[in-house]
């Protein structure tokens, strides 16, 4: 599940925040699914991480509680092919076998939280809603960015070329000699590129085209 397809979605889906379970323990996937549905949560569950990796696209603030020790892979291994694929689902490690050094793994790849079985309840929720927040603020900020690309995908090219030597600094007049056109042009491309940007002020635009540098999306002198 790609963060572009999830954005996709998320553009037009109700924000029903999701569990995935992966353990292969169907008692404990069973308990897990009754007490996070009784506070309103979405939950699939998966015996494999191979069931897991099958799972549909879901658009909603999303989690994976995920066991370590699972048959044929681990649950680390699960947590570090999840980093390869560049997604960025907030996780959370289960095992009635931890140890410190699996610990620290898997924090520093990225965990939320390593519960110990067994757990109680509040823990487990108390780190699910983390995970929650954690992943809602991370698909505003990339609805934020795919907004932006799009209004800036509108502009033509000599909109953005205007765009680009305002922020830049340089006053109408001399943009206008930058281009060898008239100050009025400028000043209607000008007009054109803050409206389709969606700017309020002209420091908004700035501010835009710092966030579309960021992403690569300065084109080169």
């Amino acid at each position: 599940m790609s963060s572009v397809a999830r954005v996709a979605a998320a553009e037009s889906a109700p924000a029903v925040p999701v569990v995935y379970i992966v353990d292969d323990d169907p008692a404990l996937r069973e308990a897990l699914d009754s007490l996070l549905r009784s506070v309103g949560l979405q939950v699939f569950g998966y015996a494999s991480a191979i069931e897991f990796q099958q799972r549909p696209i879901q658009s909603s603030p999303s989690c994976l509680l995920l066991d370590v020790r699972l048959q044929g892979v681990s649950g680390l291994d699960v947590q570090a092919e999840l980093v390869r694929s560049g997604v960025d689902m907030p996780v959370i490690l289960m095992t009635g076998h931890g140890d410190i050094p699996m610990s620290v793994r898997a924090m520093k790849a990225g965990a939320i939280d390593f519960l110990t079985k067994p757990f109680r309840d509040q823990d487990l929720l108390d780190a699910v809603a983390t995970a929650h927040e954690k992943d809602r603020l991370q698909l505003e900020q990339r609805l934020a960015r795919t907004g932006l690309q799009a209004r800036y995908a509108s502009l033509t090219p000599r909109e953005a070329e205007v765009m680009w030597l305002a922020v830049s600094g340089l006053l109408n007049k001399q943009i206008a000699g930058e281009l060898g056109t008239s100050e009025v042009t400028v000043k209607i491309h000008r007009g054109h590129a803050m409206k389709k940007m969606q700017a309020r002020s002209f420091a908004d635009l700035v501010r835009m085209g710092q966030a579309l540098e960021q992403q690569g999306l300065k084109p080169r002198a």
